[in-house]
């Protein structure tokens, strides 16, 4: 199941039916099994108080990741992701692509976290660039 949330901006109308279904596909490709997301679209002092609490970090980010399976060793994702609108728009902007390409980009970056991806040396952001860009490719909506 996908749940949407807005926390102070916007509701894009954004079909959870839709998101679902190419989720469950990503996870599929990725020998994972799809239970749970929900999905808060939130403004950057939100997202930014949650980094501060949540992990200590005193900067922007346009998502957060939550898993929350307790047995970290289960193929079922189940998890909660936290996007900041305001810098998905922003890093748009910059790249010169639409603000809902790169929400869709975003959402998947976080999926693909739940999958066990890691993005935390330049060769494995690649990589996730890469799946990223499957993914996005992939995509039915």
């Amino acid at each position: 199941m996908v749940i949407i949330n807005y926390n102070e901006v916007e509701d894009l109308q954004l079909s959870e039916e839709d998101i679902q279904q190419w989720i469950e596909m990503i996870c599929q490709r990725n020998d994972k099994t799809f239970s749970y997301l929900e999905i808060t679209l939130c403004t950057d002092a939100f997202l930014l108080d949650m980094n501060k609490e949540y992990l200590d970090h005193d900067d922007y980010t346009d998502i957060l990741t939550f898993d929350l399976n307790q047995n970290h060793n289960s193929k079922e994702i189940t998890g909660e992701l936290y996007i900041s609108i305001d810098r998905v728009k922003d890093n748009a902007s910059g790249l010169e692509i639409s603000w809902m390409d790169e929400l869709h980009r975003v959402i998947i970056h976080g999926v693909l976290h739940l999958c066990g991806w890691d993005d935390t040396s330049p060769i494995l952001k690649d990589a996730m660039r890469k799946e990223e860009d499957l993914a996005l490719a992939l995509r039915m909506f």
